[in-house]
């Protein structure tokens, strides 16, 4: 049997359910997930193994109206993460149904030549007539070439995806060595983990305008690695929220990440918060690098 490798770009609108379903394909955590809308920014790979298979999954930040420049970089790394694609995957939250946005994305899909895959995502909490109705409004809009119906919370359906998606992508090496899970440095990683947890724990206190800023990796000769990271926010009030009182806050959000690192890097993590005000982050070209996104006018 021979091996197979290919490139399928995971697109659709933010909270989709994009990159649970990424994580639920490759069998282990590469993306950050929270309920808050739009919590992927950059283009992020799972490498997803089945049988003599290598799936590459492109998780792509959620495709919405675009209002800022960090919004416009993150809808253009979406579309830009389907080119080359020898699969396009639309992930469609099945619970929230058709909306304009849906609408939006089929017309931009229906230009583009990449073969097309429709995913309905959280089935499990979606009432099969609304399934059934979905199913084909969408398809009467553009022609796809397969269907499926998951839960990627739960996992329902997800093998037999992952099992199409194997049989699908064109025949080639890996590009990959089978431990590897992600295309994400580590110090990319650590600043995604870091943020999750920021979301996780402030929830609607802290506004989507923040970012976490690896300024520092070093392995340390007992197999340990020391991070420093700058945790960006606009105003001085929203400073107050990541501390806390007495810096209770930070020191929780600190403890979470640190442990979720430790066990996605395999070793003991010293990790170093800095909390800082910057009205004009998403003005810094040089944090754009770091996150992944390309510098969009």
């Amino acid at each position: 049997m021979s091996e197979r490798c290919g490139l399928v770009a995971v697109v659709g609108a933010p909270n989709a359910g994009k990159s649970t379903l990424v994580n639920a394909l490759v069998g282990q955590k590469v993306a950050i997930v929270s309920p808050k809308a739009q919590t992927t920014r950059t283009r992020l790979m799972g490498i997803a193994i089945e049988g003599e298979a290598q799936v590459l999954l492109l998780d792509t930040p959620g495709i919405f109206e675009p209002r800022r420049r960090l919004d416009r970089a993150m809808v253009t790394a979406a579309w830009a993460g389907a080119q080359d694609a020898d699969l396009v995957m639309l992930v469609v939250d099945a619970k929230t149904g058709f909306s304009s946005r849906i609408e939006q994305m089929l017309d931009t899909l229906k230009s583009r030549s990449e073969p097309k895959w429709l995913v309905l995502n959280k089935v499990d909490i979606t009432p099969k007539e609304a399934l059934l109705t979905l199913t084909a409004q969408l398809g009467e809009r553009i022609e796809f070439e397969q269907i499926f119906m998951v839960s990627a919370t739960t996992g329902d359906g997800v093998p037999d995806l992952k099992k199409a998606l194997a049989e699908r992508v064109p025949e080639g090496p890996w590009h990959f060595p089978e431990e590897q899970v992600s295309d994400a440095t580590d110090r990319m990683l650590a600043a995604e983990v870091t943020r999750e947890q920021l979301y996780l724990q402030l929830h609607a206190e802290l506004p989507y305008a923040s970012a976490v800023e690896t300024e520092k990796y070093e392995e340390r000769k007992d197999g340990s690695v020391a991070i420093h990271q700058q945790i960006l926010v606009g105003r001085p009030t929203q400073r107050a929220i990541v501390l806390g009182k007495g810096g209770a806050k930070i020191r929780e959000i600190g403890a979470a990440a640190r442990e979720q690192l430790s066990q996605l890097l395999g070793k003991k993590v010293h990790l170093f918060l800095h909390v800082k005000v910057n009205p004009n982050w998403e003005e810094d070209r040089g944090l754009y690098r770091e996150i992944g996104l390309d510098w969009v006018e």
